[in-house]
């Protein structure tokens, strides 16, 4: 495995990050495709040997699960030293007052609630999950600042809003000597193209790594049009972001398929690659449930699609109805 920068940042990780939102437990949460611990850790621990050190997770997987289950994988399997964990906050734990959103005091209780979760002292890569609109963004980002100052945290990144949000995210940063953002983790793949108007240029110029979920659409982009998986067929949230374009995408799904068997790779090895190839840092997030989705991503680090290709791959994209900046 080559390790690459984290953006404009000194933090080697891997060029794959591996998603814990499958990791957990199936009956704590809104998707019951979530694998419970034991084959949670066995992914977990083929990542670590495949050279994967970077790991993804939020607070409202599995409700803390995922935090939990990742926490006691990589004490027995890895080295904290060695291993970059991001985890999220935003997302309410509990319906009651002061659960949920970018608030000072909802920050410093999550960040305690996450670290003691994870079992460690300092999460590396601390992500907003969403843009908090009833908060401001001066309140949020000096709390994170703090984090950062007190050394339970070492970087911040930010999730799925619009560019003009995070711009000003940064720019309420630097105008007071606060900590910025690193990265961007967003919804992009080639069925989800929108990004590529603001954010990605955006991202570039000011040299930020980005960290896109959902790469290989809910696994749209690695399966026949018509094939059903559990995930598939349960899967309510990935519904919302592509059943509303389903006869649309059909033609790039097939293009994938097309080019996969053209060149002799698997089509998840297609969807990456092409990712991989954006002009701004690029590292994607897979949500491996299985230690074989993990072996089929991994070769996508050595695959270069010709312009041609990728021309092929893009030409029939539409304009989609945005999902996840919201």
């Amino acid at each position: 495995m080559e390790y690459i920068k984290l953006g404009n940042t000194g933090l080697d990780v891997s060029p794959l990050c591996l998603g814990a939102m499958g990791f957990g437990n199936p009956n704590n949460w809104i998707h019951d495709w979530i694998l419970e611990e034991e084959p949670s850790r066995q992914v977990i621990k083929k990542a670590l040997e495949q050279g994967i050190n970077f790991f993804d997770t939020a607070n409202i997987y599995s409700l803390g699960d995922s935090e939990r289950v990742l926490s006691r994988a990589l004490k027995d399997f890895g080295h904290r030293d060695e291993v970059v964990v991001a985890t999220k906050l935003y997302m309410p734990m509990k319906k009651a007052p002061n659960s949920g959103g970018l608030s000072r005091k909802e920050i410093f209780h999550q960040v305690e609630q996450s670290l003691s979760r994870l079992g460690m002292d300092y999460i590396d890569l601390y992500i907003i999950h969403r843009w908090d609109y009833q908060t401001p963004i001066e309140e949020t980002m000096e709390a994170l600042h703090d984090l950062v100052k007190s050394g339970k945290v070492r970087y911040l990144g930010a999730s799925a809003m619009y560019t003009w949000q995070f711009a000003k995210a940064q720019f309420i940063a630097e105008k007071n000597g606060w900590t910025k953002f690193v990265s961007m983790q967003n919804h992009l793949n080639l069925l989800y193209r929108e990004e590529e108007r603001e954010m990605l240029p955006f991202c570039q110029d000011q040299k930020i790594a980005l960290t896109p979920y959902s790469p290989l659409a809910a696994g749209r982009l690695t399966r026949d049009w018509q094939g059903e998986t559990q995930r598939a067929l349960t899967d309510k949230t990935s519904k919302i972001k592509y059943d509303q374009t389903f006869e649309q995408d059909r033609i790039i799904v097939e293009r994938v398929a097309e080019i996969a068997a053209d060149i002799g790779a698997k089509r998840a090895q297609v969807a990456l690659a092409w990712l991989r190839q954006k002009e701004v840092c690029t590292i994607p997030i897979i949500g491996a449930t299985k230690e074989s989705h993990l072996l089929d991503a991994i070769p996508a680090l050595d695959l270069v699609l010709s312009p041609e290709q990728v021309a092929y791959l893009e030409e029939m994209y539409v304009p989609h109805r945005v999902v996840g900046a919201r």
